[in-house]
């Protein structure tokens, strides 16, 4: 079994990941479904000579110490993989994503138009949320590429790895990865004021101080994109919130009420239409009404009521409404649709016309 031989497979099987454990067979997952990709489980010596084929000496001693390892891989010909090397049950295991070569633009993703709208922010902090494996990397990817195209800036990223690899266009951009050009996502931060970015990526934020400086760069006229793994819209701003103490809340709030831009939160589901999945989209903007409720604690309960009632004024919409746009618009099927939807029974009256008691998903176009 060689690694070549496996990330190819990966690539030209237009699979989005490759896992490989000892005792299992590899396993590729396409369009969302595991596929095994022969009969005979992975053995140990395999295992070995993959690690040893992968890694460098330095990584495999850092792997062995922390039992940890992120990275990224060039295949030749088909693009690039981002690497997970940990151990499960005592045995190394390898968990490979597929990041492809071109970095694809808002409407080959799927994306909506606000997000494309989002990049012309001079400053503020736009976050990305949702679980592992949802996109926010290559949306993230895609709206620094599409500021790359339309205008001249400085763009600074910080990643943990390096996944898409731009190269400058109308803009300057410098990508910098944790453990190979800085120590961490907070050191590169704390230094990049010093380095006259516009813009400034960092691939997620982990940490309380990490969020704190990323806010300060916002504050101070940056244009910050970075993710969180949250599930929607409003978790996010809680999850921001919650990393620092009670006594620093009320700061961060009024911080985060003057420089958040919006929050775009995804889910993947897969297409109706043709092969491939979609993504689902709620967006929360950070207008005078929502602004008010990030400085009220009180008041963060009206937030989603806030996203639904926007009907596309600001870009914003739910989950629920992105799911009912995409079914209307044949994109998704009808199960997937009901599968997916935050509330069901909702979704399903406004499929057949009808507005039920308190919901607004009717009122979508």
């Amino acid at each position: 079994m060689e690694l070549k031989g496996l990330l190819e497979l990966l690539f030209t099987k237009k699979a989005s990941d490759l896992h490989l454990r000892v005792g299992s067979v590899p396993v590729l997952r396409i369009d969302g479904n595991l596929f095994g990709t022969r009969p005979e489980p992975v053995a140990e010596r395999e295992m070995s000579a993959l690690l040893n084929e992968c890694l460098t000496s330095g990584q495999l001693e850092r792997f062995l110490h922390d039992k940890e390892l992120d990275m990224a891989l060039t295949v030749p010909g088909h693009g690039r993989v981002r690497v997970n090397a940990y151990f499960q049950k005592g045995t190394p295991a390898l968990a490979f994503r597929a990041i492809k070569t071109v970095i694809p633009g808002f409407k080959e993703l799927g994306l909506p138009t606000a997000i494309e709208k989002m990049c012309s922010n001079k400053r503020g902090i736009i976050l990305l949320t949702g679980a592992t494996g949802s996109g926010k990397s290559t949306t993230m990817a895609s709206m620094i590429e599409h500021i790359n195209q339309t205008r001249s800036v400085n763009i600074l990223t910080i990643e943990d790895p390096i996944e898409y690899v731009f190269s400058n266009k109308k803009s300057l951009i410098a990508q910098r990865e944790v453990l190979i050009d800085t120590e961490s996502f907070l050191a590169a931060l704390t230094h990049a004021l010093r380095e006259d970015p516009d813009i400034i990526m960092v691939g997620e934020i982990r940490d309380q101080m990490t969020m704190k400086i990323a806010l300060q760069a916002a504050e101070t006229g940056h244009l910050v994109l970075t993710s969180l793994h949250t599930l929607n819209a409003v978790e996010a701003v809680n999850r921001i919130i919650s990393f620092f103490p009670l006594n620093e809340q009320t700061q961060i709030r009024t911080m985060l009420a003057g420089s958040l831009q919006a929050v775009i939160s995804q889910r993947l589901v897969s297409r109706k239409d043709s092969r491939g999945r979609v993504p689902l989209c709620e967006i929360l903007v950070n207008t005078a009404a929502v602004r008010e409720c990030l400085t009220v604690p009180e008041k963060m309960h009206l937030v989603h009521g806030l996203i639904e009632d926007d009907q596309g004024t600001h870009g914003m919409q739910s989950f629920d409404q992105s799911i009912l746009s995409l079914y209307k618009q044949g994109i998704i099927s009808f199960e997937t649709a009901i599968e997916n939807a935050n509330n069901p029974n909702d979704l399903e009256m406004a499929v057949r016309g009808i507005k039920s008691s308190g919901s607004r998903l009717a009122e979508v176009q």
